[in-house]
């Protein structure tokens, strides 16, 4: 991209007005809630109460910004933040006298997100397990020490080896653990890549073990994609709903003369594109951690490479401390990104966001001022669920006007999305007309305003592949301090 173009696009992108614009329908709306080295949560390392307090305030303050999917950090450097036989839990977690965790953090995120209508998705950090001082501090419970068959040391800091066959089922087995035993709506792979420095990873003896005559690199960017297919046919045999997603590096392959020596493809070898191609995920959430040049062609690339399926670029609010980043170069990645129709935004960090930095979060407030349903996996599924039945307005005692409902037959994990129009036709692509979406319960609660206008309601029911119902028939309210 040259600069003159650039500069006309950005001169474009400063032009739309997200107060007057649309609000879409349907969008991710994601934060990665960072677990690793308490970053994000938990800050208090002794106290129950305290933790989960913190976790709450979190996820109230997404809600109240109408944010729709948690991408929580279940796994760090080779500890967890889940019940596990596997791999410890993480030492951050309030614990007994005797290092036992208080509470299953996995399953508080999950119970706590899924009330507030939130995807609650585990984020795994796939390969790498940390510094020789943090692989001490775990012991003989650390990887290192009981399968040192699939481990490799590389410039003091220690790695699974991508290019071991058992190094697959020994991170399947996590996953397994994961979807077994929770009610995750994703599984999210970050670091699923061979370190940075490109091609000095020492597998030597593994690829002259294994890799029957291929180039090296060839080989390498093999082995994770074996990985993914291997973990993706195993989500969808077992819990078909869950989303299998990654977030590679931001840009997927250089462009011409613009990207070369930190790309997805060449340096790290992850083919994310050829994962999507080939069915293997349902959606990718590039580190898009760039701006300008940088960013906006290779959106585009990504686009071209996600075979219809679900693309978020990731965007880093953290980039306004670190590098002196304008609230403005992020908005006009929002901006760019919707123009696209790509399907949502995703942040790096929870924390970045919510701390406001240079009045961000109160700008998204303009563009996520309603809520907003996910995207269909049809690939998975496109059968419409039934819609609910008998949707009744009431005002109650204590001023709150009382939607509810009736589930509608054969309902199994499904949600609900209520939507308020001043006619009787309602176009369900109208994101300005949502009130509420992932509702869990038949039932929604709110102050309604008091404008002597008269208002139709509607409910439709969500599956587990965000595929949406009929709307219901509705139920009519006049908003007035006269009607009970």
């Amino acid at each position: 991209m040259n600069k003159t173009y650039l500069f006309v696009l950005i001169l474009i992108l400063l032009w739309v007005n997200p107060i007057i614009a649309k609000t879409p329908a349907v969008e991710v709306r994601a934060v990665w809630l960072t677990t690793n080295y308490g970053l994000d949560w938990p800050r208090n390392r002794n106290s129950e109460e305290v933790q989960k307090r913190e976790l709450i305030e979190i996820l109230d303050n997404l809600k109240k910004h109408n944010f729709n999917t948690i991408l929580f950090q279940v796994r760090g450097r080779g500890e967890v933040m889940f019940k596990s036989s596997i791999e410890p839990m993480s030492t951050l977690i309030a614990a007994d006298k005797r290092g036992n965790a208080l509470f299953d953090p996995l399953a508080f995120v999950i119970e706590e997100a899924h009330k507030r209508g939130f995807d609650c998705h585990a984020w795994i950090v796939v390969y790498p397990l940390g510094s020789d001082k943090h692989v001490r501090s775990l012991g003989n419970k650390s990887v290192t020490k009981k399968r040192p068959d699939i481990v490799k040391k590389f410039r003091s800091e220690w790695f699974l080896d991508p290019g071991v066959p058992s190094t697959d089922d020994y991170l399947l087995s996590l996953v397994k653990e994961i979807v077994g035993n929770y009610d995750v709506d994703g599984i999210h792979f970050d670091y699923i890549r061979y370190p940075d420095n490109k091609g000095l990873f020492p597998d030597n003896d593994t690829y002259k073990k294994y890799g029957k005559g291929q180039f090296k690199d060839d080989w390498r960017r093999d082995n994770i994609t074996r990985f993914v297919s291997r973990t993706y046919d195993w989500v969808k045999e077992n819990k078909s709903w869950v989303q299998v997603s990654s977030s590679p590096l931001g840009r997927y392959r250089a462009l011409g003369n613009n990207g070369h020596g930190w790309t997805a493809l060449e340096t790290v070898y992850q083919d994310a594109g050829k994962w999507m191609k080939m069915g293997k995920h349902d959606a990718i959430y590039p580190m898009m951690y760039y701006k300008e040049q940088l960013f906006y062609p290779f959106v585009d690339d990504w686009i071209e490479n996600t075979n219809n399926r679900i693309f978020v670029p990731g965007l880093a609010p953290y980039q306004m401390t670190e590098l002196n980043w304008s609230r403005e170069d992020l908005l006009n990645q929002v901006n760019y990104t919707r123009t696209k129709l790509v399907q949502g935004q995703s942040y790096f960090r929870a924390e970045n966001v919510l701390s406001n930095t240079k009045g961000i979060l109160d700008s998204l407030n303009q563009y996520y001022r309603k809520p907003a349903k996910l995207p269909a996996m049809k690939w998975l599924s496109d059968t419409a669920p039934e819609e609910p039945q008998d949707l009744r307005a009431e005002k109650t005692d204590t001023g709150l006007l009382q939607l509810i409902w009736q589930e509608p037959e054969g309902a199994d994990r499904v949600t609900y999305n209520v939507y308020k129009s001043d006619t009787d036709t309602l176009r369900i692509d109208d994101g300005d007309l949502l009130l509420a979406t992932g509702l869990r319960d038949t039932i929604y609660e709110f102050s309604p305003e008091i404008d002597d206008k008269a208002y139709y309601y509607y409910v439709t029911t969500s599956d587990s592949f965000n595929n949406e119902s009929a709307i219901c028939f509705p139920a009519f309210f006049y908003h007035s301090d006269m009607v009970k």
